[in-house]
């Protein structure tokens, strides 16, 4: 496994602290739940990044933010269940990306996004059988709860994403030129 360059490194940990604070900042508000603003930065990584870092930041990160301020939580294990999500969302982006450098970001965002919300859904429903829980109230409310944070990602995401895409072709041209 190639160790990752200083670039990504320094992608990881801004997009990770952007992670960690923005939920904060939501959740004075009490939106924290609704509108998901720790998907957003670590939903973006993977259009920086090659799978495995964004990955490994995405595993992280709900962890830390748990561990550190309580949000969100790990039990119930939604801190668990974020890490999970994220961490498969991010290494999927990335593994498209790197499969199809000039795919659409919105075709490439758009699937995995309801694919992790099927995963985590699924997560709430089994953790809710095991606890004896109302399991198909359970995973309708995750289901449901989420969508607001899914629209905000389909606007917000791409553009960053197209936007960084134009500044690496940009950089890379200049060291072209300088080499």
């Amino acid at each position: 496994m190639k160790q990752p360059s200083p670039r990504e490194l320094a992608y990881c940990g801004l997009f990770g602290a952007i992670a960690l604070l923005l939920p904060v900042v939501f959740h004075i508000f009490h939106l924290g739940h609704i509108f998901m603003p720790m998907y957003l930065p670590l939903c973006t990584l993977p259009f920086f990044v090659r799978p495995m870092p964004a990955a490994i930041t995405a595993v992280l990160t709900p962890l830390l933010s748990a561990a550190v301020t309580g949000m969100p939580p790990l039990f119930p294990p939604i801190a668990v269940f974020m890490s999970l999500e994220l961490s498969i969302m991010a290494l999927l982006i990335g593994l498209i990306m790197l499969w199809w450098p000039r795919a659409n970001e919105w075709l490439v965002l758009v699937p995995v996004l309801l694919f992790g919300r099927v995963l985590y859904v699924g997560l709430v429903y089994l953790f809710s059988l095991f606890i004896a829980l109302p399991a198909g109230f359970m995973a309708t409310l995750s289901f449901l709860s989420g969508w607001p944070g899914i629209v905000l990602m389909i606007i917000a995401v791409p553009p960053v994403a197209r936007l960084g895409r134009q500044t690496r072709a940009q950089s890379l041209e200049r060291e072209k030129r300088f080499l």
